[in-house]
């Protein structure tokens, strides 16, 4: 007999998290069903262990910066199972108990299982069915994509859920995608002492920022170590039979790296970070509409991909963060309580958590001149700042984008040690319009690393007062 709910969500992440946590007191039953654990890919295979994976490097080059800053002499030995208790304990062992219990102290109820939509009003877990009066929510989020190379699947490899949660540290990585991910976890494993070569098959790496982002980050990973391979794509993949004349035999896991340039990159381990892909299995056969690149198409305002049926988080498309996956879940709870809630997705922000970090909202420059938007442009570099020189940064990278029109801010892109912790005052400026002039008004305190904003800011709001 099938079991009747108002709102039944596919998926426990983050978005399914906060539809429980909005729709609690509301009087609406709701079921979560979940594969596997209850906050999905972030607190046990994304962002959490990863961050705690690049903060443990981040020690270690700090220490070597003491050897400049403060001290004559500062030794230490990567401790891996030290990092990697860390790590696991920092992504809750595994265990979603308490997130779980956390859920269903909502008045949620927690169905574990591989929730299937079969029509737009039914999921079936197995042999049980589970019908959603008033709308269902998909929320299932998105997987690692792996490309098709000649010989991928004739090795053994790691997506970023092996890489993140550190089991061992190879000798030799090579990482195919030089996106957020592959650079994240890259330099992780490079400042643990691993030798990374990272391989992008586009013009630039990091394509999806500002070029300047990727000039000014550059120079940084290969101070650690890091080689970078851009716009020379991997044709095929194959197993490292036999060691080097003289040295020990390779492991189970090293292969050869062939790119289309000719050139062989030979690696103990071999990461596959080319990015992300829906998981469609869970509601591609109840007919639901689709983007060109596979995505659950809805409407970004409501998030409904027809009426009754909504998207939340990473299956839409719309932005694969963890904050915009809970901002989707508490509109989708407003919008089923029956307020009339719409997304705006102006401003969402992006931090790729590197050392130094790269942090941006809004559009680039030639996305904003695709638009047709007459724009205004100013940089700065934030390591030519007191902030800069007193925290020894070099090779820093600020770029601002005004519309000229309509005298606001657009795009911002800032490249600096805790970029992602000041780019707050830049998402709100640009959610809201926020006159350039009243921008290049605000008291920054000093000596802080958002002190580099005033100049720039005045700089654009200057260019307005010429025109």
């Amino acid at each position: 007999m099938a079991q009747e709910f108002d709102v039944v969500c596919l998926g426990g992440g983050v978005a399914g998290e906060a539809i429980a946590a909005g729709l609690q007191g509301s009087g609406l039953t709701l079921a979560v069903v979940e594969r596997e654990l209850v906050g999905g890919e972030c607190p046990y295979w994304g962002c959490v262990p990863s961050k705690t994976l690049l903060r443990s490097g981040e020690t270690l080059s700090e220490a070597d910066r003491a050897r400049r800053l403060a001290a004559s002499r500062v030794d230490w030995l990567t401790d891996v199972p030290k990092i990697r208790d860390r790590v696991l304990w920092m992504a809750r062992n595994l265990d979603d108990s308490r997130p779980a219990a956390a859920l269903e102290a909502t008045g949620a109820t927690l169905i574990r299982g591989e929730g299937r939509l079969a029509d737009p009003r039914t999921v079936s877990i197995g042999d049980e069915q589970l019908v959603a009066r008033r709308a269902v929510v998909i929320a299932n989020g998105s997987t690692a994509a792996v490309p098709l190379i000649p010989g991928l699947d004739t090795v053994e490899y790691w997506t970023s859920r092996q890489a993140a949660i550190l089991t061992d540290l190879p000798a030799s990585m090579a990482v195919l995608g030089a996106g957020p991910v592959g650079i994240e976890l890259g330099q992780a494993y490079a400042r643990l002492g691993c030798s990374v070569t990272l391989i992008e098959a586009g013009p630039q790496f990091l394509g999806a920022e500002e070029p300047e982002a990727g000039q000014a980050l550059r120079r940084h990973l290969e101070a650690d170590g890091i080689r970078l391979m851009v716009g020379d794509p991997c044709v095929a993949v194959e197993r490292r039979a036999h060691g080097l004349p003289g040295q020990p035999s390779p492991p189970d896991s090293a292969v050869v790296v062939h790119l289309k340039s000719g050139a062989l990159v030979c690696a103990d381990r071999l990461l596959v970070a080319t990015g992300r892909r829906p998981n469609t299995a869970g509601w591609r056969g109840a007919g639901l509409a689709q983007t060109q690149r596979g995505w659950l198409k809805v409407d970004p305002a409501t998030l409904e991909a027809q009426p009754g049926v909504y998207g939340a988080g990473d299956v839409t498309g719309l932005g694969g963060f963890t904050h915009l996956a809970y901002y989707h879940g508490q509109i989708v709870a407003r919008r089923l309580r029956g307020i009339d809630a719409r997304a705006d997705h102006t401003a969402v922000p992006r931090v790729t958590f590197t050392d130094p970090e790269v942090a941006s909202v809004g559009l680039s420059e030639a996305a904003a001149r695709a638009q047709g938007i007459d724009v205004i442009v100013a940089r700065a570099d934030p390591a030519e700042t007191a902030r800069g020189y007193i925290h020894d940064f070099h090779g820093g990278a600020l770029k601002l984008v005004g519309d000229r029109a309509r005298g606001v801010l657009i795009g911002a892109t800032w490249v600096s040690p805790r970029a992602g912790e000041g780019l707050g005052e830049l998402v709100l400026a640009i959610k809201q319009g926020v006159p350039l002039d009243v921008l290049a008004d605000v008291i920054r305190p000093f000596p802080a690393f958002n002190r580099v904003l005033g100049e720039s800011l005045g700089e654009l709001a200057a260019k307005l007062r010429r025109d």
